[in-house]
């Protein structure tokens, strides 16, 4: 798999008429020396300690880590850029907690987490009522099937099934194949998209049909209850209920959904009704607004100042449990201290009048762990345009060893450096070659890798901008969100050098004459899931 990745990024790179670069630049050598192990260790044992309470969004414990990043930051004589005023961009969430939720139908009460779940990121509070149901096949909306072309559901309550249709053979007609879409790979993604393209239609609720709604309530239950915090959305989307078949024939009245099901799966094509019934959906929660904060830290570029390069990790974890404190020394204290210190390393460059070419913006985010609030809402209001933003560099987890690792621990895990970009990936591949020496590990970088790491980190919502990225991580280990991700168990000398792999490949970034080609466009096949799966 490597081989290939790599023969495939050189080759584009042949391509595009990019000229190999290997030399080493006495500059960087020594601006990456003053990322060292005893710095590193010094910024974790304050960022990983009891003290920060482990950093939940939202909490006492972030908000102190947010003030020692923005210390640091003004220690070093970084202008504050957030209004010109502040190193902070602070970003609204709610906390919310369901009060007693309840759906009746024609006067039929049926209960939350008996005959029906949801989840609080995929339901806003609402209390309303209608007066009929709109049935639309699977929910789908797709180039070779569409259950919502011949359906008007603007304003109603429209009911759908679980998964996505197949013919005889096991086919899908989405996909043309015996391989599943996305309605159907993964069930909290499907829903989520789902519910996008009912609100896509102006529906006002989703009403998912489960067949497997005993098995998959027994699975999802804890996750339905717990209070969640969420990323304030500008953009409205009706509230999704999944319910039990039981209630489901309650819904459709005459209507037998077993056959129609059938229907549909044997000729490939929606079918539809509209059933007159009196539905009252009671989903109100107990909400509080908080908010949670971005720390940003810039570095001004000299000719190529308008363009930039961002750096990122996020100094979010998961707070407590009962009396144990997740310190998340390796997620993600480590990539949180690698960003003070390749920042640190281009303020000595600045100062000594080797600069970069282009900007820089080293941002710690929040709410990763929560949904990757804090780089959702950069890029959804960005303090610098996007549009000459020309790559994020990712740092999750570079502090710790993995299993398949454990006879040679000189690797770091490369992820998403071609998706979008070939030159990219070479710039990466070559300050790893010219300086650094890691064994670059492109496992997790495989388009259907079942961990979906792409996915699952704050460089995705770049990505989603078809802004070039580089997700650098160590893969998972025994203590991944455990209490016991400590910082006696970071091996700070890898620590080091892969944090130096990072500023070489910044070092370059910033410095090449020309601007990095975007030679591939994103696809958008989901985020982070949230732990809801």
């Amino acid at each position: 798999m490597y081989k290939y990745f790599l023969s495939l990024a050189l080759l584009t790179s042949f391509c595009s008429g990019y000229t190999q670069t290997t030399e080493v630049d006495p500059l960087a050598k020594q601006y990456a020396q003053t990322i060292t192990q005893e710095e590193l260790r010094e910024h974790l044992q304050i960022i990983a300690s009891d003290d920060m309470e482990g950093r939940e969004t939202g909490t006492a414990g972030q908000k102190k880590a947010a003030a020692y990043i923005s210390g640091y930051f003004a220690g070093l004589n970084l202008p504050p850029v957030v209004g010109d005023t502040s190193y902070f961009q602070t970003y609204p969430i709610t906390e919310n907690k369901w009060e007693e939720p309840y759906i009746e139908v024609d006067g039929q009460r049926f209960t939350f987490l008996e005959d029906f779940y949801s989840f609080f990121r995929l339901a806003d509070p609402i209390d309303t009522s209608f007066q009929q149901i709109t049935f639309a096949g699977y929910g789908i909306s797709s180039e070779k099937y569409d259950d919502y072309a011949e359906v008007d559901v603007t304003g109603e309550a429209v009911m759908i099934l679980a998964g996505e249709p197949q013919d005889k053979e096991g086919n899908y007609y989405v996909t043309d194949s015996s391989e599943p879409s996305r309605f159907t790979k993964s069930l909290m993604a499907s829903l989520g998209t789902k519910r996008t393209l009912a609100g896509i239609e102006d529906a006002a609720l989703v009403i998912v049909v489960d067949d497997d709604f005993k098995k998959h309530l027994n699975r999802y239950s804890m996750a339905a209850r717990r209070p969640i915090l969420k990323l304030q959305n500008k953009f409205a989307q009706p509230s999704l209920v999944i319910i039990s078949p039981k209630m489901a024939k309650a819904l459709s009245g005459k209507n037998d959904l077993d056959k129609l099901q059938q229907r549909i799966d044997k000729k490939g094509k929606s079918s539809s009704f509209t059933n007159k019934v009196s539905l009252k959906v009671d989903l109100q929660q107990d909400v509080e607004h908080i908010t949670s904060e971005n720390v940003l830290g810039y570095v001004e570029g000299s000719d190529l100042k308008d363009e930039l390069i961002v750096v990122t990790a996020h100094y979010d974890h998961i707070g407590k449990q009962g009396e144990f404190i997740n310190n998340g020394a390796d997620d993600d204290g480590s990539g949180t201290v690698t960003v003070l210190e390749v920042a640190e390393a281009f303020v000595e460059a600045k100062e000594a009048g080797n600069g970069p070419r282009r900007s820089i913006l080293f941002m710690t985010v929040s709410g990763e762990e929560k949904g990757l609030f804090g780089s959702k809402y950069y890029t959804e209001y960005p303090v610098f345009p996007l549009e000459k933003t020309i790559a994020n560099l990712n740092i999750d987890m570079v502090g710790r060893i993995d299993p398949y690792h454990a006879e040679d621990s000189n690797y770091v895990y490369i992820i998403g450096s071609d998706r979008l970009s070939a030159e990219l990936h070479q710039v990466n591949e070559e300050a790893n070659q010219t300086y650094t020496q890691l064994n670059l590990d492109y496992r997790y970088n495989a388009e259907d890798d079942p961990n979906r790491f792409y996915y699952r980190s704050d460089h995705y919502n770049f990505a989603k901008n078809n802004i070039p990225v580089v997700f650098y991580f160590n893969g998972t280990h025994a203590d991944y969100h455990r209490p016991s991700d400590t910082i006696e168990k970071i091996s700070f000398p890898l620590l080091q050098k892969r944090a130096q792999l990072v500023f070489h490949t910044a070092w370059k970034l910033a410095n090449r004459d020309e601007r990095i080609v975007v030679d591939k466009i994103e696809k958008g096949e989901g985020s982070k899931e949230n732990g809801e799966e």
